[in-house]
């Protein structure tokens, strides 16, 4: 019996197709999808200086890979949702407990606002973002295929964030 799972490489999943829609013919996963992690950061970051961004903040919930993208103005949603189906088992997986971590510290950081004194909200967001960066890094890493595993001077987080960086401004 055929094993019926779509592969990356092959047919509507080819290198040249999820290149041309800005997915990593490697490991079938997007950068787009961390945009939505971008954005809570960017509140969490903007909440000291605009405290009327605490209800975009609490607001925030969690999209799986495919709500994101079938939810999106991504072009190739439907490929892009294919593509995170087919991907290597063990990227995904890497990806996928990273995302979950990210969504973990979110919803920490949310539980710890919705109950704060205003004068330390700045102080709570701020560390939320600063713990939830090298998260969005790490799993950006994972989608360009590289290790991910941080090297003892930092190289591979600042690599990983340039990576993420070139990736949206692409």
């Amino acid at each position: 019996m055929l094993d019926e799972r779509e592969t990356i490489g092959h047919g509507d999943l080819s290198h040249d197709k999820l290149v041309e829609a800005n997915i990593n013919p490697k490991t079938g996963l997007a950068t787009d999808y961390l945009n939505h992690f971008n954005e809570v950061v960017m509140l969490l970051e903007l909440l000291s200086d605009m405290p009327e961004c605490m209800a975009d903040v609490l607001a925030w919930q969690p999209l799986s890979y495919a709500d994101h993208f079938m939810n999106s103005n991504f072009a190739a949603k439907e490929l892009a949702v294919r593509a995170y189906n087919a991907a290597p088992i063990a990227e995904r997986g890497t990806f996928d407990t990273l995302t979950a971590e990210i969504n973990s510290e979110v919803h920490m950081a949310q539980c710890a606002l919705e109950d704060a004194d205003p004068d330390r909200i700045g102080d709570i967001a701020s560390e939320a973002a600063e713990r939830v960066k090298p998260l969005i890094a790490e799993a950006g890493g994972v989608i360009h295929g590289h290790d991910t595993t941080p090297s003892s001077d930092g190289d591979a987080e600042s690599e990983s964030s340039q990576a993420d960086i070139d990736a949206l401004f692409a």
